[in-house]
């Protein structure tokens, strides 16, 4: 059971680099103070953000993110069985 504790520890080691790396290439969304004052105007990139990149790495983000929390949660359990 020691390989399977080091298999997960090594996935959740490359999760969180995803994770990481994810949310290093998504743009931030401030506006400056023109969109607080006249509001956020929608355009066409705003749009179909959906389909844009900015769109998928927010996808894969969460995607990476329950993925992490879930072999998290399989690693606590299986090093918590095997300290029985």
């Amino acid at each position: 059971m020691e390989v399977l504790q080091i298999i997960l520890g090594v996935l959740l080691g490359l999760i969180s680099i995803a994770v990481i790396v994810l949310v290093l290439f998504q743009q931030g969304h401030r506006q400056g103070i023109s969109g607080a004052i006249s509001g956020a105007a929608e355009t066409f990139l705003s749009k179909n953000k959906a389909r844009s990149a900015d769109g998928l790495f927010k996808r894969l983000t969460t995607i990476f993110a329950i993925v992490f929390f879930l072999v998290a949660i399989a690693a606590t359990a299986v090093a918590t069985f095997l300290a029985k």
